[in-house]
């Protein structure tokens, strides 16, 4: 196994912890029974707040996600050159 192999190992695995950490950390986008129950007793600023925090959320884990396919892509094609 060549060293770049084992970099790209490392770093898929510490992608793929982060992405399962930024997934947990985002709320649901769904309105459930409490938020009925409970009321909507929430500010326009501290919605906005929330939105733009949720959004940084999102885009930061569509962009790991992007980083985790090209990582396994290439630690694909650094695998099958080891093979050959």
């Amino acid at each position: 196994m060549e060293p770049i192999q084992i970099v790209l190992g490392v770093a898929i695995l510490v992608v793929a912890v982060l992405i399962v950490l930024l997934v947990i950390l985002q709320q649901s986008q769904r309105t459930g029974l409490n938020s009925t129950i409970g009321g909507g007793n929430e500010t326009f600023l501290s919605k906005n707040k929330s939105r733009s925090a949720e959004a940084k959320l999102a885009r930061f884990t569509k962009i790991l996600i992007v980083v985790f396919f090209i990582l396994v892509v290439l630690s694909g094609l650094f695998d099958a050159r080891a093979k050959l």
